[in-house]
């Protein structure tokens, strides 16, 4: 599990050194990269699809993000996820073109969607970049 809190880390402080407005598609049960990105003052909230899910000094919202609500993604300058499926990939670069924000993925081991986007290397882990904002 040490390994896991190190890769959100990573992911959190990435996010955190280089963007303004993040938010954060299926934060599920793991918030440790989303509490690092909130820290540095630049989380606007976070998702999930299931409901009732809290983070204490997080705004985590539900939302589908095959059906996403675009008034919680407006002014975003990205978009991320964490281990999401590899079927919610194609949505989060719908969802990243509509609202002109950078799309960030980090994959569960090996699955990446298509060509795995542009790879960025963020010290012990690749994010892919499959959208860039204009």
């Amino acid at each position: 599990m040490c390994q896991y809190k190190h890769i959100e880390r990573s992911i959190g402080e990435y996010i955190a050194a280089r963007y303004r407005r993040a938010v954060e598609v299926g934060i599920g049960n793991n918030p440790d990269a989303a509490r690092i990105v909130a820290a540095a003052g630049a989380l606007a909230l976070c998702t999930d699809i299931r409901p009732g899910i809290r983070h204490e000094g997080l705004t985590v919202v539900t939302d589908d993000v095959f059906e996403p609500d675009l008034r919680l993604y407006a002014g975003a300058d990205l978009i991320y996820a964490v281990r999401p499926g590899v079927e919610m990939v194609p949505p989060l670069i719908a969802l990243a073109r509509r609202i002109e924000s950078d799309l960030l993925v980090y994959h569960l081991g090996c699955e990446i969607y298509e060509d795995g986007g542009e790879v960025l290397d963020c010290g012990p882990v690749l994010l892919h970049r499959y959208h860039r904002r204009p």
